[in-house]
């Protein structure tokens, strides 16, 4: 049984070593595991599901600079156009772009404003009676709205009076589940919820409280700058595309085409700062495990070379090999030990700091468990190596080194 005070004896005798060693460790345990369930959050948001078909969908602006032309005449024009293109399943104008970090948002309440009531945000589309096929998400229950219930608002004098709500904010409102067919009021302004959508996200991905919040209003406000969003069949998206700035000057010439980008496209640049910072995690724990596993191979080095002539000596009197190498093993691990005790503790510090200061969702103590117990298997690994080298030291070296 191989005695623990040779051990402390040693590690007594070469404190400042062990002491920065035992202080990596505590680090590393400490930013790996908030590290890593942060990764992991963010893998999580990346892939939600958002009840869209993004590879198959396109937005597009439109900017009006010429001024004889009817505007909501034009919209109705071009979005029967664009309907028209072999490819395109439907196409509509609208206010805002899913998924996109940019768009609409109010607050809407169960009794008309100033009344008190309960309230709850959501983004909101104001689009016509295309818009809700054009997205191409699914209505669980109710209808969609008509052709003859869309508002064309050319002053904002007029408001509509129904509207499509998606089933996340209704059990808001109406946990029961009873809610279609309900008034909701934005503002003061009544709407009846004739139809509920499943799963669709908003523009804001990050907003936790009203990304699954989505209304679909039956209102078409044209003005000098447009916006179009097209759904194509599956492999027509790329091809559709092209033809979109010659179709839309063909219909009318005195406007300018910009912003022509996927869906996915949009997503994607709205979210690249998270893509960029879980790369950046993923360097960062990457870079704290390599230098641990470094810094624990090279101090039992530098514990070797310093005792080599005790090694020896241990050797002569009949030490086995095997001795050896579960010393160093024991050393090591007792170090770690103790670093994962304070790192698991730095670990709850961290990721309560992180909650409070940046929003961050509460750390998982599973995540610190598995970080400790892969920097334990690490630490072990680093040693071996070094370890069996100790082991192969000959007891003549005792007689030899001075």
């Amino acid at each position: 049984m191989l005695e623990i005070k040779p051990i402390f004896n040693a590690l007594l005798r070469s404190k400042v070593g062990a002491v920065l060693l035992l202080i990596q460790i505590a680090i590393t345990t400490a930013i790996v595991s908030n590290a890593a369930f942060i990764i992991n959050d963010r893998i999580e948001y990346l892939n939600q599901p958002t009840g869209y078909q993004e590879d198959n969908m396109f937005k597009f602006n439109v900017m009006m600079f010429g001024s004889d032309v009817d505007l909501i005449q034009q919209v109705e024009l071009d979005e029967a156009t664009l309907r028209q293109i072999p490819g395109v399943m439907d196409a509509v104008h609208i206010n805002a772009v899913p998924l996109s970090g940019g768009g609409s948002s109010t607050t809407f309440r169960l009794k008309p404003a100033p009344d008190k009531s309960k309230t709850d945000n959501a983004s909101y589309f104001e689009t016509d009676e295309h818009g809700l096929d054009t997205l191409g998400v699914e209505l669980i229950a109710g209808r969609n709205f008509t052709q003859d219930e869309v508002v064309i608002n050319r002053d904002f004098s007029k408001h509509p009076n129904v509207a499509l709500a998606t089933k996340a904010l209704m059990d808001e409102f109406f946990p029961d589940g009873d809610g279609l067919g309900k008034i909701l009021y934005m503002g003061d302004q009544p709407l009846k919820v004739v139809g509920i959508i499943g799963m669709m996200k908003g523009p804001w991905l990050k907003l936790e409280e009203r990304k699954d919040k989505s209304v679909i209003l039956p209102l078409l406000y044209p003005h000098k700058l447009q916006q179009f969003l097209v759904r194509t069949e599956p492999g027509q998206r790329a091809e559709v595309m092209k033809q979109i700035e010659s179709v839309m000057h063909q219909s009318y010439s005195k406007r300018v085409i910009q912003d022509l980008t996927g869906l996915d496209k949009k997503k994607a640049n709205y979210v690249a700062e998270d893509l960029l910072m879980m790369r950046m995690l993923v360097i960062l724990i990457s870079v704290l495990v390599l230098v641990t596993a470094l810094g624990i191979f090279g101090l039992t080095l530098f514990n070797i070379n310093k005792r080599t002539k005790q090694i020896g000596t241990r050797r002569a009197l009949g030490a086995r090999k095997s001795a050896i190498v579960k010393f160093f093993v024991v050393e090591n691990s007792l170090i770690c030990l103790a670093g994962l005790v304070l790192g698991v503790c730095g670990a709850i510090v961290l990721g309560q700091q992180l909650m409070t200061q940046y929003s961050v969702p509460a750390l998982s103590y599973e995540y610190v468990a598995i970080t400790a117990l892969g920097v334990f298997v690490m630490s072990l690994l680093a040693v071996i190596g070094p370890a069996k080298r100790a082991a192969n030291i000959a007891p003549s070296i005792a007689t030899r080194t001075i």
